[in-house]
């Protein structure tokens, strides 16, 4: 049997055109930053400088989640937690949301 190749398309396919959107500007900040390469797996898209990665996204049915190893720990509201990951990185995971896009947030 052989093991699934997954793409891009497979993660944003059955997701709302607002999280593909979300998905879409990432890409954009991500490729700003320098040459990328996208490694694609089933549980994630992560976005490699020329050593590691360096930030990766998941497509969700009503939010973009994702990652951004960081070499000092922000403090944001729009990062869920952030978590020592060697001794010079701490990985920010964050959560966009519909409800964002929607304006839901400004109902707070």
């Amino acid at each position: 049997m052989t093991a699934k190749t997954w793409t891009v398309e497979d993660h944003l396919e059955p997701k709302p055109a607002s999280v593909v959107e979300l998905y879409n500007r990432f890409v954009e900040l991500m490729e700003a930053c320098g040459p990328v390469v996208v490694s694609v797996s089933k549980t994630a898209i992560t976005f490699k400088g020329s050593r590691r990665g360096f930030a990766g996204a998941k497509p969700m049915s009503r939010s973009l989640d994702g990652y951004l190893d960081l070499q000092r720990r922000v403090n944001d509201p729009r990062i869920r937690r952030a978590d020592p990951y060697t001794k010079r990185l701490f990985v920010h995971h964050f959560r966009e949301a519909y409800v964002v896009g929607t304006g839901g947030h400004l109902k707070r």
